[in-house]
């Protein structure tokens, strides 16, 4: 299995982001697919998940802001909009087997390397 992402990078609070993650080496509709943020000294923090079905899970910070899809080549895109400064941080794409705990970045195998993104004041 191979995740790898790309996009990111900085931008005003107020503005939009787009990240991508190319997944590959398992089947398409097994699993569901994520995105985590990690700052220093802090676990890696939910952003929001795409289940097998296409069902959208976010996490409270982004609600309203983010939004997660997936194409039928398992291409997983973050688009991030309206940010704000505490949006910042590095964002990974990971792989998860289990739904029920999407919000838990430990029930997820698979990690991309992680794209920074940086929001300015």
């Amino acid at each position: 299995v191979e995740v790898v992402e790309s996009g990111g990078g900085s931008e005003q609070a107020g503005g939009s982001l787009r990240l991508s993650c190319a997944v590959s080496g398992y089947p398409y509709d097994t699993y569901c697919m994520g995105w985590f943020r990690r700052n220093p000294g802090k676990e890696p923090a939910p952003v929001a998940t795409i289940d097998s079905d296409g069902k959208e899970f976010y996490g409270d910070s982004v609600k309203g802001r983010f939004s997660i899809s997936r194409d039928e080549s398992n291409r997983l895109t973050l688009q991030m909009n309206a940010l704000k400064v505490e949006d910042t941080g590095v964002y990974y794409c990971a792989r998860g087997a289990s739904v029920q705990r999407w919000d838990r970045w430990d029930a997820y195998d698979y990690w991309g390397q992680g794209t920074s993104v940086t929001v300015l004041s």
